[in-house]
């Protein structure tokens, strides 16, 4: 099994090189495709470019084939997190306020693992969130197995892209 951890400690300070914060460093694909997913951002624009991604893509494939810190083959994927972004960090909720967002605990909190709302920020380690039915939810941050920012238009409007130069142009020769 690989070790995440391993594999952040080895990734973080490449992406901080370049400049770039690191959202998520994930195995996917299971065992047929198996894939090391690795998100980042720009933390003044919360984007990647291509080039970024190529740039981060470049710079990871030589650290990872240097120190071979997984087992088996497997696809490297270098990506922005994107509009419904993942949200791992602590900031990541204070940082996305006022969006909504779906979070799901590993374990139940009362009698339910998933939380529906908008986000209101954080109080020390907990994620507060006004959910849909008007109530305020505390949520652990050390219990949230899984948490995404909602698509809604005022996260596109919020989201705009930084540039759409080259959006409307067809590479025949490639």
């Amino acid at each position: 099994m690989t070790d995440i951890a391993a594999l952040t400690q080895l990734i973080e300070p490449e992406a901080k090189a370049l400049g770039f914060d690191l959202v998520r460093v994930q195995m996917i694909g299971g065992v047929s495709d198996p894939t090391l997913q690795v998100m980042a951002e720009r933390p003044d624009t919360r984007q990647l470019t291509i080039d970024d991604c190529a740039d981060l893509s470049r710079r990871l494939s030589d650290v990872l084939d240097s120190a071979d810190p997984i087992e088996t083959a497997y696809r490297l994927e270098v990506s922005s997190p994107g509009i419904d972004r993942p949200l791992t960090r602590l900031k990541d909720f204070s940082d996305w306020a006022g969006h909504e967002a779906r979070i799901t605990l590993a374990e139940p909190m009362g009698d339910r693992k998933q939380f529906t709302g908008e986000l209101i920020g954080t109080e020390d380690d907990e994620v507060l969130v006004a959910t849909k039915d008007g109530r305020e939810a505390r949520l652990p941050f050390a219990g949230i197995k899984t948490a995404k920012l909602t698509l809604t238009n005022k996260l596109i409007a919020a989201t705009a892209p930084l540039t759409a130069e080259g959006a409307d142009k067809i590479d025949v020769e490639g």
